[in-house]
């Protein structure tokens, strides 16, 4: 028995190391895959989550300008009023106690 020694293991076939080694970046791919769609999954629900109440917010906002125009109108209309006659004979009258010549004044007695 000259032979030198044998070994023991056996040789894989060439073309089942390269399959598992294409399973192995396969899983690898898939692995990196799915983390990634976990990570943009999360992320969606976090923005739709801002979207709703920056929405919400925007609601709130068109609300307050609504209210602040119609509140601007009257004060024009009211600027507007402090400018005629009327507005001053009531300030003169409520005010200064002012009154017209011939104008009679009932007060209620307690």
């Amino acid at each position: 028995m000259a032979q030198g020694k044998k070994s023991t293991k056996r040789k894989t076939p060439e073309f089942l190391r390269d399959r598992n080694e294409n399973r192995m970046g396969m899983l690898i791919a898939a692995f990196a895959i799915l983390i990634m769609t976990s990570v943009v999954g999360i992320h969606s629900i976090s923005l739709k989550q801002k979207e709703k109440s920056y929405a919400a917010r925007e609601q709130e906002l068109l609300q307050l300008i609504a209210v602040e125009e119609a509140r601007a109108k009257e004060l024009e209309e009211f600027a507007t009023y402090t400018k005629t006659k009327k507005y001053a004979e009531e300030v003169a009258k409520d005010k200064l106690g002012l009154v017209y010549e011939n104008e009679i004044i009932f007060q209620e007695v307690d």
